[in-house]
């Protein structure tokens, strides 16, 4: 028995679980945010309990006290020598780290020459880290990063058609995000699978981030994201791929610069671009029912987006056994996941089961019939658990 402490360090906040391992019993789970301006939140989920503090939260070394002492005064834990470990999810770990990594002063060291390669995500997982550090010194870390899952995709599959010193001297390449939920998925939906010998599934990892993956035998064969998670499908506000000849086209007719116009692909593009309206799913679902044209558009978009990288991963696996939807929109949104299987059903013989689809339920569970060629499942996400399982396997708890 262990209890592992598993973060997700952002720039302003800081979430976490703490689980029993190995039965991966969640004890304790919560959000910090807004870390760094005048009012931050704590928030604390623990025997069906929910306590929120609002309270200037200065940095992140503050916001781990909030959440160490807490464990403490809530009678969470007797002591702060219960926590066995931390794992720390790490966005970008290159072509350095193939999977998850026990914390040295060298491996931090290695990890911050990727922070260019993710300056808003890198950073601040290392701030949570030396935050912990400082808290619980004796405690063993271990990173898990968002690239590793992808490290098994071969050269063809992550290269891009540029001078290929490009790759070697500046290591342009397709990363992939999104790691662990990818995983973990895919596990769940191979045992669904009755654990079969082999396998091929598609993940569609759909929330205001998104992306999606191909994998043969549990392991990652291409995915959408790529050098950074702008690449792919449309998103919450995020546009996905388009013609890089868009760039120094609109930085002539706006007069801005080229961070000008990333900066609008990645905040003010994707569904609230194409919307006018918002980037959160459900308020375009409720414009969509009032026959918005914007909101119709925006949903037939980021359907036909969706089902090309589905039918192309389709393709590359030589089939398809599972078809996966996961994170909030993909666990969450009914007539978008409709939408998507209308795209492809005929050409893969897909056949939805309607009421199922639009049931809401919790758990894992498969929303085609019995005749359909492809399983269509739904499978919430669970990085955290990933976080946790990788955590103990290195440090063998």
């Amino acid at each position: 028995m262990a209890k592992v402490l598993a973060v997700n360090a952002g720039s302003s906040s800081l979430k976490f679980q703490l689980f029993d391992m190995p039965s991966e019993e969640v004890i304790t789970s919560g959000l910090v945010e807004k870390i760094g301006l005048d009012e931050g939140i704590f928030t604390i989920k623990y025997n069906d309990q929910k306590k929120v503090l609002n309270q200037e939260i200065k940095d992140h070394q503050v916001a781990v006290e909030l959440l160490l002492n807490a464990l403490v005064n809530e009678g969470i834990v007797e002591s702060l020598e219960e926590i066995d470990a931390i794992g720390h999810r790490m966005v970008h770990g290159g072509e350095a780290y193939s999977e998850s990594v026990i914390v040295s002063e060298e491996v931090v060291e290695t990890v911050t020459q990727f922070n260019e390669l993710a300056p808003l995500h890198n950073p601040a997982n290392l701030i949570g880290l030396r935050a912990f550090q400082k808290a619980l010194p004796n405690v063993q870390n271990v990173f898990v990063f968002d690239t590793a899952f992808h490290q098994t995709m071969k050269e063809e599959n992550y290269l891009y058609a540029l001078p290929y010193e490009y790759y070697t001297d500046y290591k342009v390449r397709k990363y992939g995000f999104h790691g662990q939920s990818h995983q973990y998925v895919s596990i769940e939906a191979i045992k669904m699978l009755g654990n079969p010998d082999t396998s091929k599934v598609i993940v569609c990892h759909l929330g205001n981030g998104a992306s999606i993956s191909a994998v043969k035998d549990g392991k990652c064969v291409d995915t959408s994201m790529g050098f950074t998670p702008l690449e792919g499908i449309m998103m919450g506000t995020r546009s996905g791929e388009v013609d890089p000849s868009i760039m120094p086209y609109l930085m002539k007719k706006l007069d801005c610069s080229a961070d000008d116009i990333l900066d609008i692909y990645n905040k003010k593009s994707g569904m609230l671009g194409v919307s006018g309206i918002s980037s959160d799913a459900r308020d375009i679902e409720a414009a969509y029912n009032q026959g918005d044209k914007r909101a119709i558009l925006t949903s037939k978009l980021y359907a036909r987006r969706v089902s090309k990288y589905i039918s192309q991963y389709y393709g590359e696996l030589g089939g398809c056994d599972a078809l996966v939807f996961t994170a909030g929109l993909g666990e969450n949104s009914a007539y978008l996941r409709k939408m998507i299987i209308d795209d492809i059903k005929e050409a893969f013989d897909i056949v939805l089961d309607e009421d199922l689809n639009k049931k809401r339920e919790s758990g894992n569970r498969v929303i085609s019939k019995e005749e359909s060629k492809i399983k269509v499942m739904i499978i919430p996400t669970n990085e955290e658990v990933m976080i946790a399982r990788d955590t103990v396997r290195l440090l063998k708890l």
